[in-house]
């Protein structure tokens, strides 16, 4: 056991004790979207006491995917592939994956867009390791949006802070207006 901060972390956890949770309901899919997303997650960085990198097992039913297409500006993906079968979208490319495949996602602009998708017959399971870098810049080049998001360490009462802003170009307002 090693010690982080007020927290003792035993820093080893199996995949198999993971407890996989329905997204938070500010993060669930809703109107269309709802057809095409589901994911179940389970959060074990913070758990190990990872400070710097990001870790999670994601479970996605047949036929839907976990998040839009999308790019990072700042932060790098990895993704293990652990059961099932299915495709990941990597810019204007598609490509079958399986279990074992390891698929790399750095940052980068539409070119490193990426999606994986289920289209298999059973649930496909994955281990996403991210750095976690902020704030972050997402893209999601097939809805032309953009994300601002960002983190910042616990506040005064100990709940977590942060900032997302999800909008389009075109949809600015002057530096100076309001001002």
């Amino acid at each position: 056991m090693r010690k982080t901060g007020a927290h003792t972390h035993k820093p080893i956890l199996n995949l198999a004790d993971v407890e996989l949770l329905e997204r938070p309901s500010a993060l669930a899919p809703t109107g269309p979207a709802a057809e095409r997303y589901a994911a179940r997650m389970g959060m074990i960085g913070a758990k190990l006491g990872a400070q710097k990198l990001g870790y999670n097992l994601t479970e996605i039913p047949p036929g839907r995917r976990a998040f839009p297409f999308h790019n990072h500006r700042v932060n790098e993906e990895m993704f293990l592939i652990l059961e099932g079968t299915g495709e990941v979208r990597i810019g204007s490319q598609t490509h079958a994956v399986r279990a074992g495949d390891v698929i790399a996602c750095p940052a980068g602009g539409r070119e490193a867009a990426h999606q994986i998708i289920n289209t298999g017959t059973s649930p496909l399971r994955y281990l996403g390791v991210s750095t976690k870098l902020s704030p972050e810049i997402a893209e999601y080049p097939d809805s032309g949006k953009f994300g601002v998001l960002a983190e910042f360490p616990p506040g005064a009462d100990g709940q977590a802070q942060g900032f997302r802003f999800v909008g389009r170009s075109g949809n600015e307002v002057a530096y100076w207006e309001g001002e």
